[in-house]
């Protein structure tokens, strides 16, 4: 079953702020998420996708990568 979260529950999963992952959606870098009005929902599993599909094994790595979405 899919379980939805609203911004404040989604930063709490990721450990970070509300105002981070509301500048993420504004600039693109973000998990996925869905838009009804004015209510933001993120799913579990988009954020758990993007927690994994943003995993690098080093700093050069991440560094390469930042420049690349440039």
């Amino acid at each position: 079953m899919t379980q939805w979260m609203r911004p404040p529950e989604a930063a709490n999963y990721l450990g970070v702020s509300k105002s981070w992952l509301a500048k993420l959606r504004v600039i693109r870098g973000g998990p996925e998420y869905s838009k009804v009005g004015r209510i933001v929902t993120y799913r579990r599993e988009d954020l758990d996708r993007w927690l994994t599909d943003g995993r690098v094994a080093s700093t050069t790595m991440y560094l390469s990568a930042a420049r690349s979405a440039a």
